[in-house]
């Protein structure tokens, strides 16, 4: 559920029990499912089954994790995983007591691993999802921060993207708390490390990117990073067809998630040129020929695009869906 290159600050060994200091539940260690900044989670079992257990020796971070997730089962929509148990435990070995919380277990595939297996045709699917998850975010107020593959996850049938490690996530308005170079735009010199919606999708486009350049790749001129970001994109088929997208995004000019996933549905149904920005323009004649509407009529107007937009995306994304379902099944037929 998680990988960084980072060493946790201790090791605890598979088959350890582990039992709260005040709930009394018990979980046995299965294996490491990954380490960060903020601590270790581990595959444990438990009586409800398989859970993802976080331990830390960092009683703040643990406790700021636990109220984001508590927060985000309050928000509509699977944001992250759901949160089961918080507790302390007494490590008699160590002469500590240590934080944890245990979590959903989300069994699936990372991010760049399932668009490896099943084609990067699913790119775009999974980060329509991805921006209408940040969109709910945002909207109340908080900014995921460390937005990167390896703290995202697709679980399915059908491919749904999940997020895993919180860690990162930052009150709007406040500093990033916690980044990854590559996906961070300060490491690029192209913004702040300001927590706002901007700063998560210039990391939804890098991620985009990653996606192309499994290896990554580190900033060269220190004046000119934005050439040779475009330079890849335009060096890729797949992120070409998106690049007005995936530039805007990494230039911090959208607004909102919505808006970057609107641009996106329209390059990814050939609505939208690409090189042009998008202009409603009405006849002259028109405009004098028409009645100015009434404020109850431009608000029933707006709802009927809303919905009438809310259809087209689904039918969109189902259209993806089985395009990208259907070429995964010749890919194994073949």
């Amino acid at each position: 559920m998680m990988n960084t290159s980072k060493k946790p600050a201790f090791n605890i060994t598979p088959g350890t029990i582990i039992t709260g200091k005040w709930q009394h539940h018990s979980y046995t260690i299965l294996k490491t499912l990954g380490f960060g900044a903020t601590g270790t989670v581990y595959l444990a079992q438990g009586k409800r089954g398989l859970v993802a257990l976080k331990i830390s020796e960092d009683h703040m971070a643990i406790t700021s994790e636990v109220n984001v997730l508590r927060h985000f089962s309050k928000v509509q929509g699977c944001l992250g995983p759901s949160l089961l148990d918080v507790d302390d435990w007494d490590v008699r070995n160590i002469g500590k007591t240590l934080p944890f919380y245990v979590m959903e277990y989300l069994k699936g595939e990372d991010f760049l691993s399932y668009l490896k297996k099943h084609g990067n045709e699913w790119l775009i699917v999974l980060v329509l999802q991805l921006l209408a998850d940040l969109e709910k975010l945002h909207k109340e107020g908080w900014i995921f921060g460390d937005l990167k593959p390896d703290n995202l996850i697709v679980v399915g049938p059908p491919p749904r993207v999940r997020w895993l490690d919180v860690g990162g996530t930052t009150k709007m308005g406040r500093s990033i708390k916690e980044f990854t170079e590559f996906y961070d735009r300060g490491y690029w010199n192209l913004g702040t490390r300001k927590a706002e919606p901007s700063y998560d999708l210039f990391a939804v486009a890098m991620v985009m990117i990653n996606a192309c350049y499994p290896q990554r790749f580190s900033k060269k001129d220190e004046s000119r990073h934005l050439p040779q970001l475009i330079k890849a994109i335009q060096s890729a088929p797949l992120l070409k067809r998106y690049e007005k997208v995936i530039v805007k995004a990494l230039q911090s000019r959208y607004h909102s998630a919505q808006d970057m996933r609107n641009e996106l549905m329209e390059v990814a149904n050939g609505r939208i040129d690409k090189r042009k920005p998008i202009r409603n323009e009405v006849a002259p004649s028109s405009i004098t020929q028409t009645k100015a509407p009434s404020f109850r009529q431009k608000q029933r107007d707006i709802k009927r695009k809303e919905k009438y937009r809310g259809i087209f995306e689904t039918m969109i994304i189902a259209i993806l869906l089985i395009v990208a379902y259907f070429l995964y099944i010749a890919g194994h037929i073949m």
